[in-house]
């Protein structure tokens, strides 16, 4: 789709062959230090604008991939691991002992 815009900064989106929708795009000026903007660069992907990229970074919250988690671990001693199993255990006990009472079988 093309988005025709015009020396004020108002874009035009067409519809139809006769119906244009009219957008007002409002801009910023910041300034950052060019270390923060070496991170936004960083994490920009192709053909995106940095509007874009704020809008992604920072817009609405996204569910997470378990993906993003894989090796969050990874230098975690025995003794943490055991922690979290022995809790894991607990909840699930807790769990099959309130789904028992109902009478529901997991």
């Amino acid at each position: 789709m093309v988005i025709f815009a015009d020396v004020t900064g108002i874009a035009w989106k067409p519809l139809s062959e006769h119906m244009c929708m009219c957008m007002f795009m409002g801009t910023k000026t910041i300034t950052i230090m060019d270390d923060a903007y070496e991170l936004l660069e960083k994490k920009k992907m192709g053909g995106e604008s940095f509007s874009e990229e704020i809008r992604r970074l920072f817009g609405q919250k996204r569910k997470k991939s378990f993906r993003e988690f894989a090796g969050a671990w990874k230098d975690m001693d025995g003794k943490d691991a055991k922690a979290i199993y022995r809790g894991i255990e607990l909840a699930r006990k807790s769990l099959n002992r309130g789904l028992a009472a109902k009478k529901v079988t997991a």
